[in-house]
C-alpha cells in the first residue's frame, strides 16, 4: 500500500507529460486516488523496511492527499484561467504530481537520507511551478526560493552526516545507519554530545523549509508569484514535511537521557517566529502574502507545541499542523479566486466579496476568521490546548504566546473587513466564483470546523497515538 501512494502520482505525473490536453482530468482522479489509497493506509499495521507507516507519519499523509485532492479539484479552474501555454500546462499538472510523489516518498521513508532526498525533490517541483508565469518577479521569487532552501536543506544534510556518526559506535557500518525506527531505538547508546549538534543543524535546516525565522524570507514571495495552487500545497504540505523531519531528528535526541532537551530550542524559535510573523501581518498591502505571512506565523505556532511537548503539546502541535493545512489552503483557493475575479491581488483593490460573490466573500471571511484563532475551528482548539500545556509547563512564556496570538489574530481580523465586507470594488468583467472553486472551499472549511466541534474517534485516536509516538 505504501508502495502504491507514491507509484500513483508518479505515474500520473509521466501522463500528465505526454498528454497535456487531459493533464487536469487525470490530476484529478491520480489524487482521488490517493487520497482512497490514503485511507486504505489506516487499516494497516504498521510497515517494514524503507517504507513504513508508522503511528507518527500516517497522519501527514492522511492530510496530505486531502490537500492534494482539494487543491487538484480548485486547479481545475484556475490553471484553465491562466492563459498558459500546452508546454506550461505540461509542466504544471506534471511538477504537482510529481511534488506528490516527492511529498508522499519523503512522509513514508523510514531511511533519513531519503526523506532528505525526497523533500529537495519536492522543492524542485515547486520552484518550477513558482517560476512558471515566467515574469521577474516569478523568476526572482523561484530563485530564491531555490537558493534559501538549498541553504537549508544542506545543513539538514549536515545534521543528518552528524547523527550518523553519533550513532556509528553502535551501529557499526550497517545499512540501516540513518533508519529513523533504528535510530530511535539505539539513541540511548549513541553520543550525546554529536545528537546536540546534529539537532541544532537539523532544527535550523528543516526549520528554513517549514517557514521558521530566520531563513523565513522566501515563503511570501513564493506565495505571491506562483499560481495560487501552489501555494496550497506549500502551506498545507510542504511545510509540514519539513516539520516532520524536525520530529524525526527530536524524538531520536529525546531518547538520550543525557542529551540536552530539543524542546526549548523549538519554543524559542517557535516564539520568534511567531512575533516576527504577527507584527509583520499588519503591514502587507498584498493578499497572498498576507497568506504567506499567516503560514509562517502558523508554523511558530506550531513549533512552540512540539517544543513545549508531552502529550498534550504533542496533540496541540498535530492538530494544529492539521487545521493550518485544512484552513490555509481553503483561504488560498477563495482568495485565488477573488484575484481572479478583480484581476488584481492588491487588497485595495479586492473588497466587498461578501456582498458581490457571497459564497465565496463568505468562505474567504471564515478562513480568515479560523486562522485568526475564533471558533468553532480546530485552530481554536489546538491553540486553546496549547495554552493549557504551557501554562502548565512554561507559565512565564506564556504571555509572549498569547502577545503573538492575539496581534497576529487582529490583522487578520482587520484583512477580512477590508477583503470581505463594505463596497464592492469594481472587477473587469462578470465572473462566477464557480463550483471547482467552491467545493474545496467549504469542503475544507467543514472538514475543520468538525475537527473543532467534536473530533471525531478514529481521528482522535490517530492522532493521539501520533502524540503518543513523539513523547
Amino acid at each position: 500500500m505504501t508502495l502504491w501512494l507514491i507509484l500513483v502520482p508518479a505515474l500520473a505525473a509521466g501522463l500528465c507529460a505526454a498528454l497535456p490536453a487531459q493533464a487536469a482530468r487525470l490530476n484529478i482522479l491520480a489524487s482521488g486516488v490517493t487520497l482512497l489509497l490514503a485511507l486504505l493506509l489506516l487499516g494497516e499495521p504498521t510497515g517494514t523496511g524503507w517504507l513504513r507507516a508508522d503511528a507518527l507519519n500516517t497522519p501527514f499523509v492522511l492530510i496530505a492527499a486531502i490537500v492534494g485532492f482539494g487543491t487538484a479539484v480548485f486547479s481545475a479552474q484556475d490553471i484553465a484561467g491562466e492563459g498558459f501555454d500546452t508546454g506550461q500546462n505540461r509542466a504544471y499538472h506534471a511538477a504537482f504530481q510529481g511534488f506528490m510523489a516527492a511529498h508522499l516518498l519523503a512522509l513514508l521513508a523510514d531511511n533519513l537520507g531519503v526523506m532528505w532526498v525526497a523533500i529537495e525533490a519536492g522543492t524542485l517541483a515547486c520552484v518550477l511551478m513558482v517560476a512558471l508565469h515566467r515574469t521577474p518577479a516569478a523568476i526572482e521569487a523561484a530563485w530564491k526560493f531555490f537558493i534559501l532552501c538549498g541553504v537549508g536543506i544542506a545543513l539538514a544534510l549536515f545534521g543528518l552526516i552528524v547523527l550518523a556518526l553519533a550513532a556509528q559506535p553502535v551501529t557499526g557500518h550497517a545499512e540501516g545507519q540513518l533508519s529513523y525506527s533504528a535510530l530511535r531505538a539505539l539513541a540511548p547508546r549513541a553520543d550525546a554530545g554529536l545528537l546536540n549538534l546534529a539537532f541544532i543543524f537539523l532544527l535550523v535546516g528543516f526549520g528554513t523549509k517549514a517557514g521558521l525565522a530566520p531563513l523565513h524570507s522566501w515563503l511570501p514571495d513564493a506565495h505571491a508569484e506562483g499560481p495560487t495552487p501552489i501555494a496550497a500545497v506549500l502551506s498545507g504540505l510542504l511545510l509540514n514535511a519539513a516539520m516532520l523531519g524536525i520530529l524525526r531528528g527530536k524524538t531520536i535526541v529525546a531518547a538520550h537521557p543525557d542529551a540536552i532537551p530539543p524542546g526549548p530550542f523549538l519554543i524559542v524559535m517557535g516564539l520568534v517566529t511567531l512575533l516576527l510573523a504577527g507584527f509583520s501581518l499588519w503591514r502587507r498591502r498584498d493578499a497572498k502574502r498576507l497568506f504567506g505571512w499567516s503560514s509562517i506565523e502558523h508554523m511558530g505556532i506550531t513549533a512552540i507545541a512540539f517544543g513545549v511537548g508531552g502529550v498534550a503539546g504533542h496533540m496541540a502541535g498535530l492538530l494544529h499542523l492539521w487545521g493550518h493545512s485544512l484552513v490555509k489552503s481553503a483561504a488560498f483557493f477563495a482568495i485565488g479566486r477573488a484575484v481572479r475575479i478583480k484581476g488584481a491581488q492588491h487588497m485595495a483593490a479586492i473588497g466587498g466579496l461578501a456582498t458581490s460573490h457571497p459564497p465565496l466573500g463568505w468562505g474567504l471571511a471564515l478562513a480568515m476568521a479560523a486562522l485568526a484563532g475564533l471558533p468553532p475551528f480546530s485552530l481554536f482548539a489546538s491553540e486553546l490546548l496549547l495554552a493549557t500545556a504551557m501554562g502548565r509547563e512554561a507559565p512565564w512564556l506564556l504571555p509572549l504566546l498569547i502577545l503573538g496570538l492575539l496581534v497576529a489574530g487582529t490583522a487578520l481580523l482587520h484583512a477580512m473587513q477590508r477583503l470581505c465586507f463594505g463596497l464592492p470594488t469594481p472587477q473587469p468583467a462578470p465572473m462566477a466564483a464557480g463550483l471547482p472553486t467552491l467545493l474545496p472551499v467549504w469542503g475544507h472549511l467543514l472538514l475543520a470546523m468538525v475537527l473543532g466541534v467534536a473530533l471525531p474517534a478514529p481521528l482522535s485516536a490517530m492522532l493521539l497515538e501520533a502524540a503518543r509516538a513523539l513523547t
